[in-house]
């Protein structure tokens, strides 16, 4: 049996519009939250809502904490 020859245990095509990866840019600006960053103090604006107890950083300070 080929890895193309399995059929889809999800269900769903691949085609599909509710995958994941990014949000298409049609649903409009993206609501901002102000923050203070957990390194410098400044405050700054970002495009999600953040977890409490988790650090948040300026889009200077955040290249500084990038895994890659």
């Amino acid at each position: 049996m080929a890895f193309n020859d399995r059929g889809n245990s999800r269900g769903g095509s691949r085609g599909s519009s509710h995958g994941g990866g990014f949000r298409g840019g049609s649903s409009g600006p993206r609501e901002m939250t102000k923050v203070i960053c957990s390194d410098c103090g400044v405050e700054t604006e970002v495009p999600f809502k953040p977890n409490e107890g988790r650090p948040v950083y300026c889009r200077e300070c955040l290249p500084n904490h990038r895994k890659f």
